[in-house]
């Protein structure tokens, strides 16, 4: 009996050693990628959706335009893909935000996209087939640091070939960053078991039921 439960013991001592170092590994590697800046260039901007306040872009989502357009004045590519819906309680998405903002300085509206999504797989989703419809399968994904790698691997998942281009000094740096890489680290780590859309799906599920 007792043999047994010191068997059993060491048996969970090993698998948690293993989770440890599984979510060690992956948070190394996501913050590794976030520090990450590509220097290729692309068919296209690939803009993460945040936060817009009553039609303006927060401070968040300005960050990412303006690395987007940046971009874009660099002729490092020659579309800007726009994603995010609208909020409970919102009168803009946003993605129609950014697209307006992006046309207001000086990108042509022709040579924006414009997608939706409440999620990063839904972001990508939404904008994914216009872009490979037009032949943009590279896309330079412009969103904060620790949320990078995940972008690129969802963007990887549905045919695309993303190069990072994090924003530098985003404001949510300053908001308990040590919980966003943490969120980031458990949300990759079971999606690289489940799957980034088998995730996606139950969080939307566990949003509805909330």
């Amino acid at each position: 009996m007792i043999r047994g439960l010191r068997l059993a013991a060491r048996l969970v001592a090993a698998v948690g050693l293993v989770l440890v170092a599984y979510f060690a590994v992956t948070f190394v590697q996501i913050w590794l990628r976030g520090r990450e800046h590509a220097t290729r260039d692309a068919a296209a901007v690939l803009v993460f959706g945040t936060t817009e306040d009553n039609g303006t872009p927060s401070p968040e989502l300005t960050d990412r335009l303006s690395e987007a357009l940046a971009l874009y004045r660099a002729k490092r590519a020659g579309y800007v893909a726009v994603t995010g819906s609208r909020q409970p309680g919102d009168a803009y998405t946003e993605a129609g935000v950014s697209a307006t903002f992006l046309e207001r300085h000086g990108v042509a509206r022709d040579r924006v996209i414009v997608g939706g999504g409440v999620d990063t797989w839904q972001n990508v989703e939404s904008v994914a087939p216009a872009l490979l419809r037009r032949g943009l399968t590279t896309v330079l994904t412009v969103t904060d640091p620790f949320h990078e790698y995940r972008a690129m691997a969802i963007a990887s998942d549905f045919g695309l070939t993303p190069f990072p281009s994090p924003v530098a000094d985003s404001p949510t740096v300053h908001y308990g960053l040590w919980r966003y890489y943490l969120k980031e680290t458990l949300e990759v780590g079971v999606a690289r078991v489940v799957g980034y859309q088998r995730l996606s799906e139950w969080t939307a599920r566990t949003a509805l039921r909330g």
